[in-house]
């Protein structure tokens, strides 16, 4: 409209008017952030990069289905319960600040749920429980970020509590990876797919955003990933596959005769520097490996000698390996000025990052190492990283030292005198 007649039309308006068009997604949503109302579907995957707007399609999905009185039982399931809270229900785009006042639900953080004015309730989950989902039901699901799920049968649990109603749906809301969830969502028939990237949403994000990050991954794998949302399939030429880590993944694990944490230190700290790979791992009397925790940091030396020293603690290893190519006797030096009775070995790298990864490599492919849950970051540079390339895998290092350190026992003259 011309402005004049803009202007009075706004004037000719109800409070109620007003209110129904600030809050009426159909108007101010993009087209491929609204709802197909076609009922073939039971899942819709919007799989979309870095600020696309996932986070407020979710939301709206959850809200306006809500709302009609249709739907009653959500489940709401994030990675961890704070991304629950921080994320699907108070976050900036949650279902909480979008919302009208007029039909605010009410949430109870201690019982994990919000209830609408017309008795319609969602309840949280985290992903990192997925026993949790074994006995509810639900009519309607929204899953936040399902590749980075710590346990994928997560998933599963949720898909057998969807039974409630005539027509029960899921959204799932997530940057990709190829894990199980999403290639199988993929050739699902009753799956609707939206894809996006952050260009998409570019007029609602901070140009500072694209000028100091975006550009910083264009032309990039990781930004093929994170912007354009492509599923990356594995590198030709990497020593790991997604399906051999699949094939032997776990949930849990069992008495540990050995735990190790080993470091591979970043030579600096700042916003672009390297990360420091800090991996926990611990071997069975079976003679089985089990890569327990991931804490990489891109920090300073005594913070992530802190945090190397809280995961030994809190998982009472053994000891803490460092790589000494790059931080010397710097590791150890902050180490103890951190705690003088941490056990702490020094280990150098004498051969290139293939070399010293293929016999560890060859424990993966004799099903000998497991995964307890998604390492994210670290299966993404196992699966990716080659003799050509140019980024540091320092997850993948750390890694390697650790399983390496465990195994040396068996393969000692193998691994540690000629492969390092």
């Amino acid at each position: 409209m011309p402005e004049k007649k803009r202007q009075e039309f706004y004037k000719s308006l109800s409070d109620a008017d007003v209110e129904n068009l600030a809050y009426n997604w159909d108007l101010w949503g993009r087209p491929e952030q609204l709802e197909n109302k076609e009922e073939w579907w039971s899942i819709w995957l919007v799989m979309a990069g870095r600020g696309f707007g996932k986070t407020r399609t979710g939301a709206e999905f959850i809200r306006n289905n809500m709302e009609t009185g249709l739907y009653k039982r959500a489940g709401l399931i994030a990675r961890t319960s704070a991304d629950n809270r921080d994320i699907q229900v108070e976050g900036e785009s949650g279902i909480l600040a979008i919302s009208s006042p007029t039909f605010m639900p009410k949430y109870e953080p201690s019982r994990r749920r919000l209830i609408w004015p017309n008795g319609a309730i969602a309840t949280t989950y985290s992903a990192e429980e997925p026993d949790l989902l074994r006995g509810p039901q639900h009519d309607i699901i929204w899953a936040d970020e399902v590749a980075s799920w710590k346990y994928p049968d997560t998933w599963d649990m949720a898909m057998f509590g969807l039974r409630l109603g005539k027509r029960p749906k899921a959204i799932v809301t997530t940057t990709p990876r190829p894990v199980r969830i999403i290639r199988e969502l993929l050739k699902s028939a009753t799956t609707i797919v939206t894809k996006g990237s952050t260009y998409d949403n570019a007029s609602n994000l901070a140009p500072v955003f694209f000028e100091k990050i975006i550009a910083k991954y264009e032309g990039t794998r990781m930004g093929k990933q994170e912007i354009y949302a492509e599923v990356l399939e594995d590198v030709p030429g990497a020593l790991w596959t997604r399906k051999l880590i699949d094939d032997y993944r776990v949930k849990t694990y069992p008495d540990l005769i050995r735990i190790v944490v080993a470091l591979d230190p970043a030579t600096t700290s700042e916003d672009e520097s390297d990360m420091t790979g800090i991996i926990a791992a611990g071997k069975s009397s079976e003679g089985e490996y089990y890569i327990l925790l991931d804490g990489s940091v891109r920090d300073t030396p005594k913070a992530w000698c802190s945090k190397a020293i809280d995961i030994y603690k809190s998982l009472e290893a053994d000891k803490i390996i460092g790589e000494a190519n790059n931080g010397g006797d710097l590791i150890e030096t902050v180490l103890r000025t951190i705690d003088t009775d941490i056990p702490y070995k020094k280990v150098h790298a004498s051969r290139g990052k293939i070399v010293r990864a293929e016999p560890v490599s060859s424990l993966y492919e004799q099903g000998k190492v497991h995964h307890v849950g998604v390492f994210d970051d670290l299966e993404d540079e196992m699966c990716s990283y080659t003799s050509q390339t140019s980024e540091s895998p320092n997850h993948m290092d750390a890694m390697v030292w650790a399983i390496t350190e465990l195994s040396e026992d068996v393969y000692g003259e193998l691994l540690i005198g000629k492969a390092w």
